[in-house]
């Protein structure tokens, strides 16, 4: 997500902001440095992997927030965390901020794992538990090699339980959901180029990851459904916070 709006006192970074920028930046950076280092994978560890996996535990729920894929991937959550979580911050406080972040990110990790399940479930039923089982004692080291199963579906249970889930865009959306309701008028620019207000923008952002989840299933490699996970999570937060938010603040 690109854009531009220039609200006064927008200059410096508020304090939430500010950490979850930094963090997020350290883990980055650790995590190509293990790897480089000690070609050890950290993400094995702090990304949220399917419950199915053997490499599951439950504090993935919040350190995947923090792991990042690539470069892009990175700069543009901390891009959009900045452009709109100030604001936000200021409005909100540093501590109801906070905790609408981390809601926002758990929502998505859980919207995400009840699509994966459905997905799991199904595949399942169509193969016999001794393929199930193979795939689940062994799949996640045949990945780790750089390979899958030639059986079309033992790879598909493969990779649907052992490739982790990464990234703040749960939060981010979030957070940009929270930017269109509560500054529903507020022009944003595409690309430094294109205005659009933050309403239609939220609205349009949430249209396209629905199409995006249905049309790309689970093959595209993005969480489309931890996406809308992540705005569902924040309306939720907004609707149950109503009468402690600034009036106007909805469209």
């Amino acid at each position: 997500m690109n854009g531009s709006y220039s609200p006064r006192g927008f200059s410096y970074l508020s304090p939430v902001v500010k950490h979850l920028l930094i963090i997020n930046g350290l883990f980055f950076l650790a995590t190509m440095a293990f790897a480089q280092a000690f070609r050890w994978d950290i993400t094995q560890y702090l990304a949220l992997f399917n419950p199915a996996s053997q490499n599951f535990s439950p504090y993935q729920f919040i350190t995947y927030m923090f792991m990042h894929a690539n470069l892009a991937h990175i700069f543009f959550n901390m891009f959009a965390l900045w452009m709109f979580g100030v604001m936000l911050e200021r409005v909100w406080g540093s501590q109801r901020f906070l905790i609408f972040y981390v809601v926002c990110g758990l929502g998505a990790a859980i919207i995400h794992l009840i699509i994966v399940q459905f997905a799991l479930s199904s595949l399942m039923n169509s193969m016999s538990p001794e393929m199930v089982e193979t795939v689940q004692e062994q799949g996640l080291e045949v990945l780790l090699m750089g390979k899958n199963y030639t059986n079309p579906e033992m790879a598909e249970l493969n990779r649907l339980i052992n490739t982790p889930m990464v990234g703040a865009s749960g939060s981010v959306y979030g957070i940009l959901l929270a930017f269109g309701m509560l500054f529903p008028n507020m022009l944003v620019y595409i690309y430094f180029l294109f205005p659009i207000k933050a309403k239609y923008l939220v609205i349009l952002l949430g249209a396209l990851e629905l199409y995006s989840g249905f049309a790309s299933g689970h093959g595209s490699g993005v969480a489309h459904f931890a996406h809308l996970g992540g705005m569902i999570f924040g309306f939720i937060m907004i609707r149950l916070w109503k009468n402690k938010l600034p009036p106007g603040g909805y469209y």
